[in-house]
């Protein structure tokens, strides 16, 4: 065997120096100030975050744990914390149509005060007129116009009367008009008097009875019109008192304001609504003691009339807002118009417009969890047409997708300036960027973080900071030398691979609470390396049950699998299972029978629908190795058959081709393979071995089994030699390693791989294009020529017999 290809214990995991941290514990180690490993992450939000051009949000994806989320927040706090409040945002009554609420803004602060203001002038109005209607000036004023009411309405039935007298009629006046009575000698007559006059005297007075009544159809409508003009003088009365009792009050206001036009335009319409409504201002008892006025207008009806909604208040902001929506429904982004029931009947009115996450972002940053946006209802829609509009339309979503038709308010528009940040996975930004394109012209900054980080010295002294800020944060104890040590390996565990460390710091985060809860149940005043192995123990027992059960069917023999001893046709492969998060290995038994024929390779899992396309694809380039290294002179005449034995759920990958390869291999030469060797490792059509993935948990499954079943000191495992550098493998692995218990070996080729497997060589192609008798590929040759041999023999046989080859076979 050739025994350069052994990996020394040294290569089977990083191993942190501790000479390299001058610390103690953790207590001097500075925090953390920047994001670790995510440069090109980090660069892209930050240019996102400075471009002003339109477009220009940003969309963060990364594994979850990478710490995106958190580190979105702070860039996004710090570049807000460098930029000035924005202004406020106030809707108010339109009394024109009420139906469209007026919107404008003004600065931070203000509209809080514009609020307060007109809160109190309200309250003021209503003081002030209550005391000008009640004066004596107001009484003077009104009783002299009713006093010419009711003089010239004097003056008018008497002249009437005097006529009517004139002419013998005695004219009668009641609430329902005029009646004229005939008289005659000054009495009146009545009907059956007037019945008994002869016919020209009837005839004379119904003429003048007429004439009468047309007369009085003249008065009537003159004292009309008087009240008219008087109710006319009342109001205008009304109006001048109104406006005098308003005036300085709306003067005070727009002095203060004057700088703010859209203030200025809304208090001269407070003004006008004021003086024509002033009436809702004057004490009187009479609505309160009408009982068949269902709706009575009230004080509070009268404050909500001229209230100031503010819909977003930035008086308490520092710098630029940054809202982070958790549940971004359709209104919870755009903001909603609500409504209450009065009276059984449902109403709503400007006072119930409430903000959406982009008006409170507005002049800001807005941060979403993609997935949430894109799950709910009109949702993405809504913010798309916000982002490309430039304006925050509060629209029902029953209007927006036709469902619904009904009487509600249409708040003017208000003009937005908001960045974005959108935080999902990988797959939805491609499906967006594909599917959407829209998402390419509103989202054209990409920040993809990374799952791990070079190994260095400088991003060691970061992790090491990570951990201090954490303790820090999460109140946690001090970690020493010994422990921070223990973290960055475990670290490159993570990652996978000896020149790399996770980034995936939600992970890490859970890892020191963990050790700082153990520290704590011993004791210890500072987390140390015992108390890191302990976490990382502890987590792997809560998780392992699945693995357990399997160990002991391996211990029971229910699972076959030999660990010693040497068998044609049979070698033991790894895949890796996975249960939640936890993932350990498996090793399987491969088996390869082979024999005359031409069906080729016949992958028994494909055959079952049982085998994916990766490993179907794996089986067939065994093919081509095949036929180029044996069948150059020769036909491929053989029928291999390939399996999984005991796997029933299922497989995939190409990672198994190589071990399925050497199966075939050993049936072919007759050469039995050590079973204390367990392999992994595709192959290509040449013969190289390549890399694969979960070799540290393949290996490390396998020596649990090995360790059930005994260590004899000739166990091991094969391993293409790309993977070396993500081998990151338990103490116990590498100590077993130390004590020759177990090895590691790492193969380029086929060629390699089948020498460590059978202890022989190989061998290698002849200039006649044969091989060495002695060696595998010679004996494979040699099993392949009998084959094809033995078909040629069956042909001329089954010529004189007409029939074909394979009814002969």
């Amino acid at each position: 065997m050739n025994k350069s290809l052994e990996l020394p214990a040294e290569k089977l995991r990083y191993n942190c120096d501790l000479c390299q941290f001058e610390f103690q514990t953790t207590e001097s180690v500075p925090t953390l100030d920047v994001m670790i490993g995510q440069e090109r992450a980090v660069k892209a939000v930050e240019f996102g975050l400075f471009s002003k051009n339109p477009g220009y949000n940003i969309f963060i994806s990364g594994t979850v744990g990478t710490g995106k989320i958190t580190y979105a927040q702070d860039a996004v706090e710090k570049a807000a914390a460098k930029q000035s409040a924005p202004d406020d945002w106030c809707y108010v009554n339109n009394f024109e149509n009420p139906g469209q609420p007026i919107a404008f803004s003004l600065p931070a602060g203000a509209g809080s005060t514009l609020r307060q203001d007109m809160t109190e002038f309200v309250d003021s109005l209503k003081t002030d007129v209550a005391k000008v209607f009640s004066g004596d000036d107001y009484e003077q004023a009104k009783a002299a116009v009713v006093k010419r009411l009711q003089e010239e309405r004097s003056q008018t039935v008497e002249q009437f009367n005097e006529m009517a007298t004139q002419l013998d009629i005695l004219p009668q006046w009641s609430s329902t008009g005029f009646v004229g009575i005939p008289m005659e000698g000054g009495k009146p007559l009545n009907p059956e008097e007037f019945q008994k006059l002869d016919k020209d005297k009837r005839e004379a007075i119904e003429k003048k009875l007429l004439t009468i009544h047309e007369k009085a159809t003249e008065a009537i409508g003159r004292m009309q019109q008087v009240e008219r003009e008087v109710r006319e003088e009342l109001k205008e009365l009304d109006a001048k008192i109104g406006l005098f009792a308003v005036g300085h009050l709306i003067e005070d206001l727009a002095e203060k304001y004057a700088g703010y036009p859209s203030v200025l335009s809304y208090l001269d319409a407070v003004k006008r609504d004021v003086v024509k409504n002033i009436h809702d201002f004057k004490p009187s008892n009479e609505d309160e003691n009408n009982p068949f006025l269902l709706f009575k207008k009230n004080s509070q009806d009268i404050k909500e009339k001229y209230k100031i909604n503010l819909l977003v208040d930035n008086r308490e902001t520092k710098g630029a807002p940054v809202v982070v929506e958790i549940n971004p429904t359709y209104y919870n982004i755009v903001g909603r118009v609500e409504y209450e029931t009065r009276m059984g009947m449902v109403s709503t009115d400007y006072t119930m417009i409430k903000a959406g996450a982009l008006h409170r972002a507005n002049g800001g940053y807005l941060i979403l969890n993609a997935r949430d946006v894109l799950t709910n209802m009109g949702a993405w829609d809504a913010l798309k047409r916000a982002l490309k509009t430039k304006k925050q339309h509060i629209e029902n979503l029953g209007e927006q997708y036709g469902m619904l038709a009904m009487a509600s308010l249409k708040p003017e528009p208000i003009p937005i300036q908001v960045k974005v940040i959108l935080i999902g996975n990988p797959y939805v930004y491609h499906l967006l960027y594909d599917l959407d394109e829209d998402f390419r012209k509103l989202f054209k900054v990409h920040a993809d973080f990374d799952v791990e980080m070079d190994n260095s010295s400088l991003n060691t002294e970061k992790l090491v900071s990570f951990i201090s800020s954490t303790v820090q944060k999460e109140h946690l104890k001090h970690f020493d030398r010994s422990a921070a040590a223990k973290v960055v390996e475990h670290s490159s565990r993570l990652a996978g691979s000896q020149k790399k460390l996770t980034t995936r710091f939600n992970e890490m985060v859970e890892l020191l609470c963990e050790a700082d809860t153990w520290a704590t149940i011993e004791s210890s005043p500072v987390v140390s390396e015992q108390h890191i192995r302990k976490a990382i123990e502890e987590k792997k027992s809560r998780a392992n049950k699945y693995e357990e059960k399997l160990q002991e069917m391996f211990s029971e023999g229910k699972i076959l699998i030999d660990t010693d001893g040497a068998k044609v046709g049979q070698v033991n492969g790894l895949a890796v299972t996975s249960v939640g998060e936890y993932a350990f290995g498996k090793p399987s038994r491969i088996t390869a029978n082979t024999y005359i024929g031409r069906s080729g390779i016949i992958n028994i899992e494909r055959e079952t629908k049982t085998s994916g396309a990766s490993h179907s694809k794996g089986v067939m380039i065994l093919s081509g190795y095949l036929g180029e290294k044996y069948a150059q002179k020769q036909p491929l005449t053989l029928t291999a058959s390939l399996t999984f034995e005991q796997l029933y759920g299922g497989v995939d990958g190409d990672s198994a081709s190589g071990t399925e390869l050497y199966a075939i291999l050993s049936s072919l030469s007759d050469v039995p393979i050590r079973q204390a060797i367990a392999v992994t490792g595709s192959v290509n059509q040449k013969g190289e071995i390549q890399p694969i993935g979960g070799a540290t948990e393949k290996i490390e499954g396998y020596f649990a089994v090995c360790r059930l079943k005994g260590l004899t000191g000739q166990q091991g495992v094969m391993i293409p030699h790309q993977n070396i550098d993500n081998l990151t493998l338990n103490d116990e692995v590498v100590e077993a390693v130390k004590a020759g218990q177990f090895h590691i070996y790492a193969v380029k080729t086929i060629d390699e791989g089948i020498e460590v497997l059978t202890g022989i060589p190989a061998g290698e192609r002849q200039p006649d294009g044969s091989y060495p008798s002695d060696t595998i590929h010679g004996r494979v040759s040699q099993k392949l020529k009998s084959y094809t041999e033995t078909i040629l023999k069956l042909g001329k046989a089954a010529e004189s017999e007409n029939k074909s080859p394979e009814q002969s076979l």
